[in-house]
């Protein structure tokens, strides 16, 4: 089994795709899903998708020298795992503190989610963009140095980008949804440059599925602060 994961592919309009790398995407995708239901299961679940992305974009250490390796990406499925980890916690520590029988009998109506979404105040915001530009600038020396993939500028956006918005999603910051369109949109041309098509058509429909989360959980803020105020 470990055997075929590792080398399985098919064939799209003449180019390999690893299996690995289509599954992997698969999870996050699911991920994303649990994210925008703010269910728990969204962490562990986001994990193993990690893990498998770990060995697509390091490939040279898992036996496929036939693409390029993406350090920024590579690096950022191991802060994944480590945030995910972060927000697991949170998150289960929130939906035990809901699904606690109140004083009256009655379960919050939020019905034990893992969060509950908040905007992050302005002085966070702008650490946020003063993280992700500082950020970039910082690493693409660096990246370029361990000879990652051209534009590295670009890998360096991807990597910050990603760890900020998992740790706003930990937080339950609305605005995390909007951080990831930023990634999608250097993500897609980048990935599709370097090879890696799945990854690439998967950042296409998940740009326009965290359009859809930035809403849902703006609409779930505005009614869990209208019930709060009643």
């Amino acid at each position: 089994m470990i055997d075929w994961l590792f080398s399985a592919t098919f064939t799209v309009g003449g180019e390999q795709i690893l299996w690995r790398e289509v599954i992997g995407n698969a999870f996050g995708l699911a991920s994303a899903l649990g994210g925008m239901r703010r269910k728990v299961w969204a962490w562990p679940v986001g994990i193993v998708g990690n893990v498998l992305l770990f060995t697509v974009f390091l490939g040279s250490l898992f036996g496929d020298a036939g693409r390029v390796d993406m350090l920024g990406q590579a690096g950022r499925q191991v802060m994944f795992i480590a945030v995910s980890v972060y927000g697991w916690v949170r998150w289960r520590e929130t939906r035990r503190q809901d699904l606690e029988v109140r004083a009256d009998g009655k379960v919050p109506s939020s019905g034990g989610a893992g969060v509950h979404p908040q905007w992050a105040r302005w002085w966070e915001r702008l650490l946020l963009v003063v993280a992700l530009v500082g950020g970039t600038l910082l690493l693409t020396p660096l990246f370029r140095a361990l000879g990652s993939y051209e534009p590295v500028w670009a890998d360096a956006w991807i990597f910050m980008g990603s760890l900020l918005a998992t740790y706003g999603m930990a937080r339950g910051w609305v605005e995390f949804w909007l951080i990831w369109v930023a990634v999608d949109v250097v993500g897609v041309p980048l990935l599709w440059s370097a090879g890696y098509y799945a990854t690439s058509f998967m950042y296409i429909f998940y740009g326009a599925f965290t359009l859809v989360g930035f809403f849902v959980w703006w609409r779930v803020n505005r009614r869990e602060q209208a019930t709060a105020g009643a």
